[in-house]
């Protein structure tokens, strides 16, 4: 019988990275959790491990600290077992851009790109040996949306996007699967914590939801997923239209338009 992998969640205690854990247990995958709060993940932990008899352990860290972080750097190195990494943990930005302090844009420029893109890094020398393996990152379609004014937010998910579409270019031919999951606004913690009322949104996803569409990309192998999105074919044109993009550059000469003052 083939040993399922070891599934490590970031940002594990609730919302989006508890229903993911919730989700892989009841697959049958043993799990490491990871986010700050010790007793909602002891919690979550005992629970699925009575209802799902899989092994689960705690990892307790703050991913916005250095030496946190590499704690969790070095279970992903070093642990064998782990063959599938969730880059959950992240944070929503509180206010327009002027309004932001220095330590607020660090913090989370530090969570939402700095933490994923370390633990991605720390993994996939081993996943790409081993030939197997997954790292899903969820990013936001905020990204694609400067429109919405969360400039720091929403740079750091088009980052995350970015991230994922160059791995899966790396790595996809050594055998590891990369996913971006791009929700829209979804029924977690992440607004309270930015101090909006989720309930004053016109339209919101139930986690749960936005989580059993993300496997559903998951288990289809779709490089990016995007539960929100009802025209699939909008993001192939987006994506046909950006290689489309890079077709036309020549990097000899400035283009014609740019010649002259006129």
């Amino acid at each position: 019988m083939q040993t399922l992998p070891t599934v490590l969640i970031t940002g594990a205690s609730s919302g989006i990275g508890a229903t993911y854990a919730e989700r892989f247990a009841r697959r049958g995958h043993d799990l490491v959790l990871v986010a700050r709060d010790k007793a909602r993940l002891e919690a979550l932990a005992a629970r699925l491990r009575a209802e799902c008899k899989v092994a689960v352990d705690v990892l307790p860290a703050d991913l916005t600290k250095s030496d946190d972080l590499s704690v969790i750097e070095s279970r992903l190195r070093d642990d064998a077992r782990i063959g599938i990494l969730i880059n959950n943990a992240g944070k929503a930005q509180a206010g327009a851009f002027a309004d932001q302090t220095a330590e607020e844009i660090e913090s989370l420029i530090t969570l939402n790109t700095t933490a994923p893109t370390r633990l991605a890094a720390a993994v996939a020398p081993r996943l790409a040996q081993s030939g197997s393996g997954a790292i899903v990152n969820i990013g936001s379609v905020v990204g694609f949306a400067p429109e919405f004014g969360m400039s720091i937010y929403g740079a750091s998910k088009a980052f995350v996007l970015f991230l994922s579409q160059g791995l899966n270019v790396e790595l996809a031919p050594k055998g590891v699967y990369v996913q971006a999951v791009l929700p829209a606004a979804t029924r977690t913690e992440i607004w309270e914590r930015a101090g909006v009322d989720v309930n004053t949104l016109p339209e919101v996803m139930e986690v749960e939801e936005l989580v059993d569409a993300a496997l559903v990309g998951f288990d289809r192998r779709e490089l990016v997923t995007i539960p929100p999105l009802h025209v699939a074919e909008r993001w192939d044109a987006l994506d046909g239209a950006r290689q489309g993009l890079m077709s036309d550059l020549r990097q000899a000469h400035a283009a014609e338009r740019y010649r002259s003052q006129a």
